[in-house]
C-alpha cells in the first residue's frame, strides 16, 4: 500500500447533507452510493445523516442499499452501508436517549430479511462537559461507538479527560461558513495534544475539503487542510515532531513541504512509515467530515500525491467548500 493510500484509507466521512453543499436526501445518497463502486471507495468513510432524517434517508435510499440476504443466505456479507448518526447535545440526555432508540429501530429496520443493509455504529454530539459526557456513555450499548464534539474557544483537556480510557473519542470542528467559526493553529494543537496525551482518538469536521492551508475567500478565512490536520497527528503522535513541530505543520501552507512516496509520508525532513500510519490512524486520528467527497482526492491528484485514476471516474452533485 502506497503511504497516500494509509493515510486517506476511509479517511472522509461523506456529509453532503450538510452547508455549504446543503444537497436534499436523494442527491447525497445517490452521490454515496456511487463513491462506494468508485475507484476511490477504499478512502470513503461514512454517510453521516442526522438521526431526525431517518425516514427521509429510508425513502431516498430504498432501490440504493443492498439487500439484506434471506435466512438461507445467512452466511453471505450484505456489505451494508455504514452510518454516523448525529444526535442531541449530551447536555439533553433525554433527547438523547430518544434518539438512540430511533437509532435501535433503525438498525432494526436495516438487518431485516428483504429490507435494505444499512448500519449506524457511530454517533457525533456535542458535549458541553465531562458530566455530560458521563451521562450519555452511561446510556450507550457496546456497539455504538461516540465522538464528542468539543468546543476549541474553552479548556478542552478536561472533557478529554472524562473520555480517556473509555470507548469513545473526541471530535473537533475546524471549520464553517463564517471566519469565526475558524480555530487557529494554537486552539487546535492543544487539542491534537490533550488527545494524544489522554490516549483520546480524535475525527474532525468542516473546512478540511483541501489537502493544505490556504485562504478562502468565501469564508473570509484560512482553512487548515487535511494534510495538515492528519499528517500533523501522525508525525507527532509518532515522536517525530514535538509540540512546537505540530504548530509548525498545522500553519504549513506550502504544498511542496508534504511528500509521501511507496514506503512513507512527510512533512519536509519528518517521515512516518506505511506501518505506523495505519496503525496510528486506526487508534488515533480516525477521519474528517465533508459535504464534498471529490474536492479532496481532486486536489491530491493536482498536488501530484494521488493517481488521477482513484478519482477520474466520479460523477456527483456536490458543491460546496467542505463546511460540514
Amino acid at each position: 500500500m502506497h503511504a497516500i493510500q494509509a493515510l486517506m484509507n476511509e479517511l472522509v466521512d461523506y456529509a453532503g447533507l450538510f452547508p455549504p453543499a446543503s444537497l436534499e436526501m436523494e442527491p447525497t445518497v445517490r452521490n454515496y452510493a456511487g463513491y462506494r463502486e468508485s475507484h476511490a471507495a477504499p478512502m470513503l468513510g461514512r454517510l453521516i445523516v442526522p438521526v431526525s432524517r431517518f425516514e427521509e434517508f429510508d425513502r431516498a435510499a430504498a432501490d440504493l442499499l443492498p439487500p439484506v440476504p434471506d435466512a438461507e443466505s445467512a452466511d453471505e456479507d450484505p456489505d451494508p452501508w455504514v452510518i454516523s448518526a448525529l444526535v442531541s447535545s449530551a447536555a439533553d440526555v433525554e433527547a438523547v436517549e430518544r434518539d438512540l432508540e430511533a437509532i435501535d429501530a433503525f438498525n432494526d429496520r436495516h438487518a431485516s430479511e428483504g429490507g435494505g443493509a444499512a448500519i449506524v455504529d457511530t454517533i457525533e454530539l456535542p458535549a458541553p462537559d465531562g458530566d455530560s459526557i458521563d451521562a450519555v456513555l452511561d446510556l450507550l450499548d457496546d456497539d455504538i461507538y461516540p465522538y464528542f464534539e468539543l468546543d476549541w474557544r474553552n479548556d478542552v483537556r478536561g472533557s478529554i479527560a472524562a473520555i480517556a480510557g473509555l470507548d469513545a473519542a473526541a471530535k473537533i470542528r475546524t471549520g464553517g461558513v463564517t471566519a469565526d467559526a475558524h480555530p487557529g493553529v494554537e486552539p487546535l494543537a492543544a487539542f491534537i495534544e490533550a488527545c494524544r496525551n489522554a490516549e483520546v482518538p480524535f475525527k474532525a469536521t468542516a473546512g478540511l475539503h483541501h489537502p493544505v492551508r490556504a485562504e478562502q475567500a468565501s469564508v473570509g478565512a484560512k482553512q487548515f487542510g487535511f494534510l495538515n490536520v492528519f499528517l500533523g497527528a501522525l508525525l507527532f503522535h509518532a515522536g517525530r515532531i514535538d509540540g512546537a513541530g505540530l504548530r509548525d505543520v498545522l500553519a504549513e501552507e506550502d504544498p511542496a513541504a508534504f511528500i509521501a512516496d511507496n514506503n512513507t509520508m512527510g512533512w519536509r525532513m519528518s517521515r512516518v512509515g506505511v506501518p505506523e500510519i495505519l496503525e496510528i490512524r486506526s487508534r488515533f486520528a480516525h477521519a474528517f467530515g465533508s459535504c464534498s467527497f471529490t474536492e479532496p482526492l481532486d486536489d491530491l491528484v493536482t498536488l501530484g500525491l494521488l493517481d488521477a485514476a482513484g478519482t477520474s471516474t466520479l460523477e456527483s452533485t456536490d458543491d460546496g467548500d467542505g463546511s460540514k
